[in-house]
């Protein structure tokens, strides 16, 4: 249960910094806190695949859900909040960029010498989510010149969510690969990637 702990932490920090920031606008501070309480419920449900394995896959499809909509409330926030809809660029490409890699992950199941069994449809289309809640936050913040450091903290902390759910997909569905550097690594990644995101609220104005 260390992830569900550290991730109950980070929904508090999260809180504290809305409060401690000057934000006007409380909408996406709202989204951004419902995502993470969304993760702490991914943590939970994936902690308890381990406690009861019998209802192992139950678990699992649960914590993919859960996290899926924590990304898909960050992004609503993006949306709500920092979205210029006149520059359609900056939306299209990280779409067609976030579906590219769900498929590549559905795809090169083999070459990347995984299993996902039947996990195989929802982990295409969760790495489309957190792929996407990711490269449009780098694209709003490349549409701010990088100025904005709730959009700057958003996208650091996506990327690092990528990498730790990357290696962590190893962990699940990959032979050999539950080392100790490969819980280590992930584990860093995660709580880098939740402490940047709840990070964020700092700079809402």
């Amino acid at each position: 249960m260390t992830k569900a702990f550290a991730s109950a932490l980070f929904v508090s920090a999260a809180i504290a910094a809305y409060f401690e920031s000057s934000a006007a606008d409380s909408r996406f501070p709202c989204l951004l806190i419902a995502g993470l309480v969304f993760g702490l419920l991914g943590d939970v449900w994936l902690d308890l695949k381990w406690v009861y394995p019998r209802d192992n896959d139950i678990y699992t499809f649960a914590g993919f859900i859960s996290f899926g909509i924590g990304h898909i409330l960050y992004l609503t926030g993006l949306f709500v909040c920092f979205a210029d809809l006149s520059k359609t660029t900056y939306i299209i490409i990280p779409v067609i960029a976030a579906v590219a890699v769900g498929l590549g992950v559905v795809l090169l199941e083999k070459p990347m010498k995984l299993v996902y069994g039947k996990f195989k449809t929802i982990s295409g289309v969760y790495a489309a989510i957190l792929t996407y809640m990711t490269l449009q936050s780098g694209s709003f913040a490349l549409l701010n010149g990088f100025e904005n450091m709730t959009l700057n903290f958003m996208f650091l902390g996506g990327f690092l969510f990528l990498i730790s759910d990357l290696i962590l997909s190893g962990t699940y569905f990959g032979e050999g690969r539950r080392r100790p550097a490969d819980i280590i690594g992930n584990h860093v990644c995660y709580y880098a990637a939740q402490f940047m995101i709840a990070s964020s609220l700092l700079f809402v104005r």
